[in-house]
């Protein structure tokens, strides 16, 4: 996940922060009271590193890009011998939308190996994938990708 804001000085000490969707805010003058930063998520495999670039418009204006990436999550879901795999295939097609042979993958090597990666990402939106295959009867758990 890439958290994106771009911070701009025109002359003296008034900032503009400029989101990567573009909502545009000022701090107000009591240093952050009223500040709100909006974060938005895209896809980095493919980018290459960012530096932060200077540049001079119009007077005095210095653009500085601020990038941090933080690390996926892993949502793993664990062998039980309770539960049919025919229901685990369904369960999986349901929650995440996979294909039928992928779902069939994903059970046959949490059935042979005790334990499947199913979905990597943001970790709010895994944790609720977590607890969404708990719901449906099978133990799953999170762990950050290291």
């Amino acid at each position: 996940m890439l958290v994106f804001a771009r911070a701009r000085r025109r002359s003296g000490t008034s900032f503009q922060f400029t989101t990567l969707n573009g909502t545009t805010f000022l701090p107000s003058s009591d240093y952050g009271v009223g500040l709100s930063l909006t974060t938005a998520t895209c896809d980095t495999r493919a980018m290459a590193p960012l530096s932060p670039r200077l540049s001079s418009t119009q007077g005095d204006v210095l653009t500085e890009d601020l990038v941090k990436t933080e690390r996926p999550w892993n949502v793993i879901v664990w062998d039980d011998p309770v539960t049919p795999m025919s229901v685990v295939v369904v369960i999986f097609r349901k929650i995440f939308g996979y294909s039928q042979n992928k779902c069939t993958q994903l059970m046959l090597t949490v059935h042979h190996e005790g334990r499947a990666v199913v979905w990597s990402g943001q970790r709010e939106r895994a944790e609720s994938y977590c607890v969404k295959l708990q719901v449906a009867g099978l133990q799953s758990t999170i762990e950050n990708v290291e």
